[in-house]
């Protein structure tokens, strides 16, 4: 079973004037500075969006870690455009906390998210991983938006101090990154209430499959719960855009969940009936034919019967289970797909 990879966005501060990229070094005029600085803001931006595009629409990892070392050249790229412009009638600070905010996107980027990509390969381990794994995302997420907050109020404070009239608008590329962000959002938290009902599903089938009695019967235990808990968190819940068709598709799998727990006890019962069985059937086995009686073989003969028809209806079960199960997923990862086609900005 493969889900799309779970990603958290952050906003990177958008050039406030959006004007063409000035090629000049030196520079008299304090809104054509401002300008140079946030045009190579505005290129790096347009290169983040395209990795939001490519790890949002793409199943690849190697693919999205190659568009995350792309953007760590464009990072670097842009700290040299940056070195290499003067100070403003020697007023450093734009220029150096500029600076100091790329090398922030550079640490995020190249640390933070290098160990999010490791935190990746092994988060649908288990819920806690996975929850820690977004939870990474989400702190990596928190680093950078108070840089770019840090950054925009340095940009207000050179604008003010050379009498330089801003115009605060939102441009398509920070109009499309805001709509990733809450798009993934909302994804994540329906994503997080599915995967912990999933991922005990599975521990009870593992139980199953061990035919243990006391696991399956803690792991329906654990699944009914997880569920409950679920169904409550979906109910506060409102869809994106008020589309609800990941909420929809979620409520389903959980009603599935809860319709396997409501059967659990058909399977615990098959395991009980197998062990009685086998108790009967070595007795049977440890007597010589000779000295077997006939309420020996009516016992035994009883318990092949029963045997034979807990057997069918188990692996009735089984099948209905296991059908059910892939039409949920198919269903949820279905919704899943067209809410990113449909949401989920791209941009080449």
């Amino acid at each position: 079973m493969k889900f799309l990879k779970t990603f958290l966005f952050v906003s990177f501060v958008c050039s406030i004037f959006c004007g063409p990229q000035l090629s000049a070094q030196t520079f008299e005029d304090a809104g054509q500075y401002l300008e140079h600085i946030n045009n190579a803001n505005k290129t790096l931006t347009e290169k983040y969006l395209v990795y939001l595009s490519a790890v949002s629409h793409s199943k690849s990892t190697s693919k999205m870690e190659k568009t995350r070392q792309s953007l760590l050249n464009s990072i670097e790229e842009t700290r040299y455009d940056i070195m290499g412009t003067p100070p403003y009638k020697g007023d450093r600070k734009l220029r150096d906390t500029t600076l100091l905010y790329l090398k922030i996107l550079q640490n995020v980027f190249n640390e933070d998210y290098g160990k999010i990509v490791n935190m990746e390969e092994i988060a649908e381990q288990s819920y806690d991983l996975m929850e820690a794994y977004l939870l990474a995302q989400e702190k990596a997420n928190e680093k950078l938006n108070q840089a770019g907050l840090k950054q925009r109020e340095i940009q207000k404070e050179f604008a003010q101090k050379y009498n330089i009239t801003l115009i605060e608008s939102s441009s398509p590329i920070e109009t499309k990154m805001k709509i990733a962000t809450e798009v993934m959002s909302h994804y994540n938290d329906v994503y997080l209430i599915f995967f912990k009902s999933y991922k005990q599903e599975a521990y009870l089938t593992e139980a199953v499959n061990a035919q243990k009695v006391n696991s399956i019967e803690q792991n329906l235990s654990s699944l009914e719960k997880f569920n409950e808990e679920g169904f409550e968190k979906l109910k506060n819940m409102s869809g994106y855009n008020s589309d609800a068709s990941l909420i929809i598709a979620c409520r389903n799998m959980l009603n599935f969940y809860a319709d396997e727990v409501k059967k659990g006890s058909m399977l615990t019962d098959f395991y009980l009936k197998e062990e009685s069985f086998n108790k009967i059937k070595k007795q049977f086995d440890s007597k010589p034919q000779s000295k077997r009686t006939q309420q020996d073989v009516d016992q035994y003969n009883k318990a092949v019967n029963e045997m034979n028809e807990a057997s069918a209806k188990f692996n009735a079960l089984n099948v209905e289970i296991n059908k059910q199960r892939d039409a949920g997923l198919k269903a949820w990862n279905k919704a899943v797909s067209a809410y990113m086609d449909t949401y989920m900005p791209t941009h080449k």
